[in-house]
């Protein structure tokens, strides 16, 4: 094994060793997810090379540079003011979905118009309409980090695979026999997973279009789904009160987590594998060993559904988004309540950290966006001009750039 070079990550923290071995070129991460900007460097160096036979003496001062540039990315303050930069009429009905590639130079919108448009977030002009699928376009992702290929899943009970750059179809995926809502790219890009009305979930291959296993199971609808970050295990959650988590490679049904008393409105994998996230109408959100299926904590709070979940990066903390217009911010390892984020006037639908996990956004009924301090609860800007519900909002990698999609047909860039 030969180091050729490292590569720099900041959200969330780490090195990537690009090495060589047996002729091939390969990669592996260091995660630094407890990193902080009082992390002693030298301390953490040595940790590293103990464990990291790759690091060897003669590389060491450039791995704590390494370390002394995450810790400077850390320190500095998120002042960032966002300002509306341009409104699309995305399309002649409303939008379902919007996503981000890596870089965040393109987005894409999904829409009740039967198409998905790929879009320049710098000049908001548009690149391609994705058009073939005879239904509404539902669910929408790039194949990040790469951002070459874009999916799309469609109430016409199929999904398709794009060329991100042409607008191409590469392949239509067909076996579903109701609606699909929900799909993801595995982090290799070579299995898409869907998601559908008729209980099940499936995995294509990108390469070659055929289906790989169909992921049988839940007794009702599987609304939310999501790759672990090595891709090994797949999380469904479902209209029938159950998450289940898969093993990806043989298609096998490894644990049912069971414990909700309603339906599940998302599902999420920690960055580093151990821990899901589940969000239910039951107005509870729980977290759950991804080893062994155990609950290990309820998070309780909310008066009424849980409409949405999720991670930050470094997988401290957790945000839960409510029907009755609240958002919370709990801790991971005390499980304690840190924050609730009051101010909106209808209920909250989508929820997100930015990059570095210091701010919250938030996606209203009442025609706002908002962001919030992380840590404190403190709404620190509204996000107004949309003139009905937005339901989807999503920041960049930079975070320096918001996407908001709205029930009025329109998406908004906000800089």
């Amino acid at each position: 094994m030969k180091l050729k070079r490292f590569l720099l990550r900041y959200y969330p923290p780490g090195i990537i060793l690009e090495y060589e071995k047996g002729g091939c070129l390969r990669t592996k991460s260091i995660d630094l997810l407890d990193l902080t900007p009082e992390t002693s460097p030298d301390e953490l160096l040595a940790e590293i090379q103990q464990s990291e036979p790759l690091i060897t003496e003669s590389r060491a001062d450039q791995v704590k540079q390494l370390i002394v540039r995450l810790q400077q990315k850390q320190g500095q303050q998120d002042h960032h003011r966002f300002c509306f930069f341009k409104e699309l009429k995305a399309h002649i009905l409303p939008l379902t979905n919007v996503a981000f590639d890596k870089s965040g130079s393109r987005f894409i919108t999904g829409s009740y118009d039967r198409t998905c448009r790929v879009w320049d977030t710098a000049s908001g002009s548009e690149l391609h309409t994705l058009e073939g699928h005879r239904n509404v376009v539902y669910a929408i992702a790039f194949n990040n980090p790469y951002g070459d290929k874009i999916a799309t899943g469609s109430f016409d009970k199929t999904a398709k695979l794009w060329c991100a750059e042409t607008g191409k179809c590469f392949h239509t995926f067909r076996g579903h026999t109701a609606e699909i809502v929900c799909l993801v790219f595995n982090p290799q890009s070579t299995l898409v997973a869907t998601g559908s009305m008729d209980a099940s979930a499936k995995l294509w291959d990108v390469e070659t279009g055929d289906e790989v296993a169909t992921l049988t199971g839940h007794t009702a609808e599987v609304l939310s789904l999501c790759f672990n970050t090595v891709g090994s295990q797949l999380v469904t959650g479902s209209f029938d009160h159950t998450v289940s988590i898969w093993d990806v490679a043989s298609g096998r049904r490894v644990h049912t987590l069971i414990g909700h008393s309603g339906e599940i409105s998302n599902v999420h994998f920690n960055w580093d594998c151990s821990l899901i996230v589940t969000g239910s109408m039951d107005k509870t959100c729980k977290l759950w060993e991804a080893v062994s299926g155990e609950c290990v904590a309820t998070l309780t709070g909310h008066k009424e559904e849980v409409l949405d979940v999720c991670f930050d990066l470094s997988g401290q903390l957790v945000a839960t988004a409510s029907a009755d217009g609240t958002a919370r911010v709990f801790s991971v390892n005390t499980h304690q309540c840190l924050a609730t984020l009051e101010g909106h006037d209808g209920e909250i639908s989508k929820i997100c950290f930015s990059p570095p996990g210091s701010r919250v956004l938030t996606a209203s009924s009442d025609r706002t966006a908002r962001l919030w301090d992380a840590r404190s609860g403190v709404c620190l800007q509204v996000l107004e001009g949309h003139t009905d519900e937005i339901f989807s909002c999503v920041f960049n990698y930079e975070g320096d750039t918001i996407i908001t999609g709205s029930k009025d047909n329109t998406c908004r860039i906000w800089y």
